[in-house]
């Protein structure tokens, strides 16, 4: 059964997350993250990949960027709101847990909380896998890395994609 973002974000900002994880059945923790606004095909079958890089029975938990994130690293706040777009990635089926990110987006807090198994980079996040490789190598931790490539070219298979759609057929 899955909760609202809201109560997992909680559990995630207070460390309870880890204390209810424990309980369980111990499985592969697979970490992702993304912006994903105007959510697409292309965000589900990455996240499909992402889960299926832990193996069978892994838990897939997506850390979704804040709008201030979004806007400092884009220059560009994003057209869904950041609780909007994480109650639409909590519902996709393939997601255990979706949570915003932090205010201050630091991957070492986050590896620190979530401690996964796996994390899982999309095609388009060459400067994010420098970072996560870096902070893994730097305090030896046993965290696979995997990139999640492209997936076939469609007409709408991107965030841009969709909005230069949008424009065009809005200026006919």
């Amino acid at each position: 059964m899955k909760l609202s973002f809201n109560y997992y974000e909680e559990m995630y900002r207070s460390g309870s997350y880890m204390v209810r994880r424990k309980k369980e059945k111990k499985r592969k923790i697979v970490l992702s993250s993304g912006v994903f606004d105007l959510l697409h095909l292309g965000h589900v079958r990455f996240l499909e990949e992402a889960k299926k890089a832990g193996g069978a029975n892994a838990e897939l938990i997506v850390i979704i960027a804040r709008d201030s994130t979004v806007e400092k690293s884009k220059g560009e706040k994003p057209i869904m709101p950041e609780s909007q777009r994480c109650a639409l990635v909590n519902s996709l089926k393939v997601v255990d847990e979706a949570i915003l990110g932090y205010e201050d987006f630091d991957i070492g807090k986050v590896i620190e909380k979530i401690k996964p198994d796996v994390i899982a980079l999309g095609y388009d996040q060459a400067g994010m896998e420098r970072k996560v490789k870096s902070y893994v190598e730097e305090k030896g931790l046993k965290i696979e890395i995997v990139r999640i490539g492209k997936f076939g070219e469609d007409e709408l298979d991107s965030s841009s994609k969709i909005k230069q759609k949008i424009v065009e057929d809005f200026n006919r």
